[in-house]
């Protein structure tokens, strides 16, 4: 392998899992604000996961538990370097809170068109977290078959 190929692979790496950190975690913010708990208030009503949150715990408290596990998830996620297993639980879980936001497609009647196209990305960005975990079991398997 090329040094060349090594660092785009690298900085890739690091790039791709880090900038789906980033998004979790400022979006994880972003839902302890009255304006974001009011967006997503709409999608949270109609969805057939989540639809008890806003019963049970009210707009607000609802999004900030929301905001709790995007940052949670996150974290786990850029644990990669220090623990692979932590990191690739992480990833799942970045990948099922994804799997639950592009539900919000089709469960969501009138969905407003440029929502809908904002959580078009989040495809994307479940391409990423899946490859993430992909990696950090492989990054175990690794270090299990060096001793």
């Amino acid at each position: 392998m090329t040094t060349l190929q090594k660092w785009t692979l690298a900085t890739g790496q690091v790039v791709a899992r880090y900038s789906v950190v980033l998004f979790f975690v400022v979006f994880g913010l972003a839902k302890f604000t009255p304006a974001e708990a009011t967006a997503i208030y709409p999608l949270l009503v109609h969805s057939p996961f989540l639809f008890w949150l806003p019963g049970l715990f009210g707009q607000q408290l609802s999004s900030d538990i929301i905001g709790v596990v995007e940052i949670a998830l996150a974290l786990l996620m850029a644990s990669r370097p220090v623990t692979p297993l932590v990191s690739a639980i992480g990833s799942f879980g970045v990948a099922a809170s994804l799997v639950v936001t592009l539900s919000f497609l089709v469960t969501t009647p009138q969905l407003d068109p440029a929502l809908g196209a904002f959580i078009v990305k989040d495809l994307t960005l479940l391409g990423v977290a899946l490859w993430s975990a992909g990696e950090a079991l492989a990054a175990i398997k690794l270090r299990v078959a060096s001793f």
